[in-house]
């Protein structure tokens, strides 16, 4: 049976935008090491089409490898896009959801293989709702936003309690905090 990680970068505010903080090397090798480990990709059209970047790097690397690394990693693995008004996802490893989200998550989760990764905030809400989530891998950063699109910010109001069971210093401050539900 296949794991369900919610990995993405959140402020200490909770928002999780990516203007918001800042991806140095450091960051793009932790994530780039997840992705290269991942089965599936989870992503929601907004954050789907603004991973697309990637596939610009891919074709005119930057020569920073951190980021060129990710670039081809990104393009290596598979991604599952859920969307209703996408209908093609222009990038080769992608494809479209046929089922509900719950309906393929559920059956993606029942296969053997690689853990499948939650990459976006709306993905991340709506499996968290659904209790699918078997760990958090949030990236919490020294930064204050102030204001922006908060993690849980429409999730259901149902409590989750979760443990943490590992804790990552990056030396940009940032901290990575792995939890599992209770």
């Amino acid at each position: 049976m296949r794991k369900l990680i919610a990995a993405i970068n959140v402020t200490l505010d909770g928002v999780c935008d990516h203007t918001a903080v800042d991806a140095d090397e450091e960051l793009h090798d932790h994530y780039t090491k997840l992705i290269q480990n991942a089965g599936l990709l989870l992503y929601g059209r907004v954050t789907f089409q603004l991973m697309e970047y990637w596939k610009t790097v891919l074709a005119h690397p930057t020569g920073t490898p951190s980021m060129d690394e990710f670039a081809v990693a990104m393009d290596r693995v598979p991604k599952l896009v859920f969307s209703r008004t996408l209908k093609e996802p222009n990038w080769h490893s992608a494809r479209i959801a046929a089922k509900s989200l719950e309906q393929e998550v559920r059956e993606l989760k029942m296969e053997e293989g690689r853990d499948i990764f939650a990459c976006s905030p709306s993905m991340i809400q709506q499996l968290t709702d659904l209790r699918l989530v078997d760990e958090y891998q949030l990236c919490v950063h020294p930064v204050i936003a102030g204001r922006g699109k908060l993690l849980f910010e429409h999730s259901n109001p149902n409590r989750l309690l979760l443990e943490l069971i590992e804790t990552r210093h990056l030396s940009s401050g940032a901290m990575v905090l792995t939890y599992i539900p209770r």
